[in-house]
């Protein structure tokens, strides 16, 4: 259904936490079609897995497919892309599994996001002398350091006493 022109969209936020590189897919036809899904997926990175769940409870003439990337950032992109989308004449329901996760997996994951934000924070120049950090908040800092505040939509620089 279409949404009003005043009406917010509806936005979901996921954590670090919630993301995964292992995917349940919901409402796949029961066609056979596994090899046709995994071509799919693998459109947006390499898969280490694309299973059929034959345990799950799932609408009748319907199967749910575990599908593991190797790469989290593939399968966030994946899920992005194909959930709600049409396969085979069936609405995909695309859901991020961190429940199959080990220590080892989510010890990664936690580590390429912590990568991944350290390499936002940096100026495209380089990295910034010690004790300055940018970030897109758009408010003063209220812990009594020296700010620089510019509008309300542009960076605001802090230069962090030491």
């Amino acid at each position: 259904m279409a949404r009003d022109r005043g009406e917010p969209a509806a936005v979901r936020v996921y954590t670090v936490c919630d993301e995964s590189k292992y995917l349940i897919v919901r409402n796949v036809p029961s066609l056979g079609c596994g090899d046709e899904l995994g071509t799919l997926f693998s459109t947006y990175g390499p898969l280490e897995e694309c299973t059929p769940m034959d345990g799950e409870d799932c609408e009748e003439y319907t199967d749910v497919f575990f599908i593991k990337f190797s790469q989290v950032s593939n399968a966030r992109f994946a899920k992005r892309k194909l959930d709600e989308s049409v396969f085979l004449g069936n609405r995909l329901q695309v859901s991020y599994a961190p429940q199959f996760e080990s220590v080892l997996d989510t010890k990664e994951k936690l580590e390429v996001r912590r990568k991944e934000v350290l390499s936002r924070i940096r100026s495209p120049a380089g990295s910034r002398p010690e004790g300055v950090s940018q970030y897109s908040l758009g408010q003063g800092s209220s812990s009594g350091n020296s700010h620089h505040h510019m509008s309300s939509n542009k960076r605001t620089i802090f230069h962090l006493s030491q």
